[in-house]
């Protein structure tokens, strides 16, 4: 029954937001609307939307994202190439529990980790 998923995440400055994930992560603007208070946004298969919350305080924002991804180096080589910062609890490394992974913040402290599976 399910088909898709696609998470909506706080931001607070709705440029800066669009800035980091198409200028940094690659990503691209999807729909034909464009509205100051949401964002959608799109990479290969997977959408990410954006609600605007202009009191959000980054130091409390929870929001974390996993996406699946078939090929961890080549996405980590890109990120770090567009001097992306990676967590620093989570460079690129094999799990105990079989995914290899790592871990980058969004300018409104929203966790983004990519997987792979490691065997």
């Amino acid at each position: 029954m399910l088909t898709d998923i696609h998470p909506k995440l706080p931001m607070r400055d709705k440029n800066s937001t669009k800035d980091f994930y198409i200028k940094k992560l690659g990503f691209e603007e999807f729909g034909n609307a464009d509205y100051d208070f949401y964002l959608m946004i799109q990479k290969d298969q997977v959408q990410l939307h954006f609600f605007e919350f202009k009191d959000l305080n980054p130091g409390e924002n929870y929001g974390q994202v996993y996406f699946r991804t078939d090929s961890i180096e080549e996405l980590y080589q890109q990120f770090l190439n567009n001097n992306v910062e990676i967590h620093p609890n989570g460079r690129l490394e094999t799990k105990h529990w079989g995914q290899k992974e790592f871990s980058i913040l969004d300018p409104d402290n929203n966790l983004l980790t990519f997987g792979q599976n490691a065997f």
